[in-house]
């Protein structure tokens, strides 16, 4: 049996009339560009997440960028975020004029550890950017206690975990603002790419969304210099109508987590994934780490299971960054997960067959 790592036309054919007819109605209309699909998605995303204002916008890594750009991130301004997580959440640190640094991960959660946080606040230090990673949310009471102690604004980075809760809390909520993706393959993902990022702050939300449209929220009327990021009617549609199923695909890929958790407790080579006490996971991705993680890999390739290495270099250590000339020791989490992690297949429409198969090839790996 062949295993792919995400199937998203499953889940197209599972809503199929929904979709087609959301879509039908944005091409009926030609609401094709912001108006009602999206205005009414932004309403429903910022109910669904706790939020009072959501701005929608063209995709994840530009929803960071905006909120740094609205926050008055400027040269010389650094910027804290985490050493493993994928280069959106840095490279737009780097967009807004600031300068990246980089804090190594807790040991099991692999999300950032607060003590790396406090550890390299200067002078010139403005805001955190913690990435709640692979669908766990951060350590937010000591993040939030950190930036509350030094004067820091957070954004905290969601892409990855739509509806995850840290103590009852819905992450997004804890920050000033918060960034999503709804990249396809997303626990919540459109048919092309979008983006959103919300707030509580009300003048925040003008400025981002003022920003986000050639700076003016009425066409003609440009209060600043912007850009052009938008979310277009097509995929507001879309997302509207998977909006209502995502809970429901939530505890499917929780009840997908702890089917591998129980099955692969005894696996020679395999560590699962911790998920710490408080945190409600929400499993974007299912990562293990193995000894032999290259040769799991590609075992399980020619047994017609798909993986992914999320990511396979940490942030300190790509070519992009060699200004800094970082160390493995400064990062030695970082620097020793990105050589053993491996995702393995996790999405809502898999069956009890496709995981037994998964655990069954892992367990078959050759010594």
């Amino acid at each position: 049996m062949n295993v792919p790592f995400a199937d998203l036309h499953a889940q197209y054919l599972s809503i199929k009339p929904e979709v087609d007819a959301a879509i039908a109605e944005v091409i009926r209309t030609s609401a094709f560009i912001r108006g009602p699909f999206v205005q009414k998605f932004e309403a429903e995303f910022a109910a669904a997440v706790g939020a009072q204002h959501c701005i929608s916008c063209a995709n994840g890594t530009d929803s960071l960028y905006i909120a740094m750009h609205a926050l008055g991130v400027k040269p010389g301004d650094e910027v804290l975020t985490t050493a493993h997580s994928w280069i959106s959440t840095s490279e737009t640190i780097s967009q807004a004029g600031g300068t990246p640094v980089f804090c190594d991960t807790d040991a099991q959660t692999f999300t950032i550890d607060p003590a790396q946080i406090e550890a390299r606040i200067t002078s010139r230090t403005v805001g955190i950017v913690p990435v709640h990673l692979y669908g766990q949310p951060a350590d937010m009471d000591a993040i939030m206690a950190i930036a509350r102690k030094h004067g820091l604004w957070v954004i905290e980075d969601c892409a990855q975990a739509h509806l995850a809760r840290y103590k009852g809390q819905l992450v997004g909520s804890f920050g000033n603002a918060a960034s999503y993706s709804f990249y396809p393959g997303k626990n919540l993902g459109a048919m092309g790419d979008a983006g959103a990022i919300t707030t509580n702050d009300a003048a925040l939300a003008q400025r981002m969304a003022m920003f986000a449209r050639h700076g003016g929220i009425n066409k003609g009327d440009h209060q600043i210099e912007g850009v052009n990021s938008r979310l277009d009617g097509l995929q507001a549609a879309v997302l509207s109508v998977k909006l209502p199923h995502l809970a429901a695909w939530t505890r499917r890929r929780q009840a997908i987590a702890q089917q591998y958790d129980e099955m692969l407790a005894h696996t020679p080579g395999v560590t699962r994934p911790t998920c710490a006490s408080g945190r409600e996971h929400v499993y974007h991705l299912y990562v293990i780490r193995h000894e032999n993680r290259d040769r799991l890999v590609q075992h399980l390739s020619t047994q017609g299971i798909q993986t992914v290495i999320s990511y396979p270099v940490a942030l300190p250590f790509l070519p992009c960054y060699s200004r800094f000339a970082h160390r493995p020791e400064e990062f030695p989490n970082a620097h020793r997960n990105q050589s053993h992690i491996v995702s393995i297949p996790i999405f809502p429409e898999m069956t009890a067959a496709h995981v037994a198969r998964v655990v069954e090839a892992i367990g078959e790996l050759p010594a």
